[in-house]
């Protein structure tokens, strides 16, 4: 135990800068843009609009905050229903509750582990027959890989449905071509000191609907009226991004896509070293679609290994090495017990997920000797059962 103490930390998803940041930072400092707003918060988001293809986007204070204006943007209201991915972190569906509305969870499937089209279908002819449907359906990509959005979004356009798509962890991951993060009809992304680019805390509200999102910029410039005194007329919030941490966001995203290739490289490796154990099962590639892999997750069924995945996590803990479960899924969590969940072909998939899966080390400035590191004590503890 006292060596393994010794021994150096390997961090889950630790940030990567650049080395251009400071150069975007030293601007803001030598004109004094120190405040929220300003250059760099106008050409964070003409950049990132570019990178993924949409018309317009609002850089603000996180993830959260992104899908708290959307569903504000899409009217939602106390006493509505939101349909919502289970398998994701509570971020997700935390805004659903701040708008007083009512979350439904939907369920995921084993090609992608994102939101099941089955469950989706069954879950807006229930209700559609009872004349409750939802005001939104917020679709989850985890650890970066999109979900089967044809099938998603022919439902939604089927209902009528207005589409939230949540890329926070897949940015720079694409479906047939198109950037993750910009099938719905709001998308975001989160810039979380974890994820694949990071400003240190931020996100980003995108959409082909300019007014929509220069109605988010308002509202999250706390509502402020065009008047020379201060006049507000309906209720705004303090979520624009810093234009000190906007110039961090622009040196990161034009590294973007060699964050993409390194977390790509590290997945193949652990892939290529650990797919033949017994019971191993990496999270699969949709046809047709890019994972940034985010992070590198996998499942490791106790029946096949004779060990599991809490004794996995005990044994990285003891080497000085972050590991993590999958996501808790949301319908299984306190806060949101007893609320309506719909599985996948009648069959808890997110909750088998959850009780099987592990998430590995997956930075992109992770090193060869550390991913070795890492790759022998995963066979060490597998072969041993």
């Amino acid at each position: 135990m006292e060596q393994a103490i010794m021994q150096k930390r390997i961090y889950l998803s630790p940030p990567h800068m650049s080395g251009k940041e400071l150069e975007y930072i030293n601007e803001a400092f030598h004109t004094n843009w120190i405040a929220p707003l300003g250059p760099n918060v106008d050409a964070f988001e003409e950049e990132l609009a570019q990178k993924t293809g949409v018309r317009a986007a609002a850089a603000v204070s996180s993830g959260t905050a992104a899908i708290h204006l959307a569903l504000i943007l899409l009217g939602v209201k106390q006493g509505d229903t939101v349909f919502c991915s289970s398998l994701t972190f509570v971020a997700t569906a935390n805004p659903i509750l701040y708008q007083g509305a009512d979350p439904v969870f939907i369920d995921s499937e084993p090609d992608t582990w994102n939101m099941s089209p089955y469950a989706l279908e069954r879950a807006l002819k229930d209700a559609a027959e009872k004349g409750t449907l939802p005001k939104a359906v917020i679709v989850v990509n985890i650890y970066g890989q999109s979900a089967k959005m044809d099938e998603l979004i022919t439902l939604c356009n089927l209902y009528d449905v207005p589409m939230i798509e949540d890329a926070a962890e897949s940015l720079g991951s694409e479906y047939k071509g198109k950037s993750s993060g910009t099938f719905g009809y709001f998308g975001i992304y989160s810039f979380n000191g974890n994820k694949i680019i990071t400003t240190s805390g931020g996100g980003m509200l995108v959409s082909n609907d300019i007014d929509a999102i220069e109605k988010a910029k308002f509202l999250a410039s706390q509502s402020r009226d065009p008047a020379v005194h201060y006049q507000h007329s309906s209720i705004g919030f303090n979520y624009r991004l810093s234009n000190v941490l906007a110039g961090i966001g622009r040196a990161q995203l034009k590294i973007l896509d060699d964050r993409v290739a390194a977390r790509r490289a590290i997945f193949d490796l652990y892939k290529k070293d650990l797919s033949d154990l017994k019971g191993v099962h990496f999270m699969p590639e949709l046809q047709e679609t890019k994972s940034n892999r985010w992070l590198t997750a996998l499942m490791i069924s106790g029946e096949e290994t004779g060990s599991s995945v809490n004794h996995l996590i005990r044994a990285m803990s003891e080497e000085n090495i972050e590991v993590r479960p999958v996501w808790k899924p949301l319908h299984l969590q306190p806060i949101f017990k007893g609320r309506k969940f719909y599985a996948h072909m009648d069959k808890d998939f997110s909750t088998y997920v959850f009780k099987n899966g592990i998430c590995l080390p997956s930075g992109s400035n992770l090193s060869n000797e550390d991913q070795m590191r890492i790759i022998g004590i995963v066979k060490k503890i597998l072969q041993t059962y």
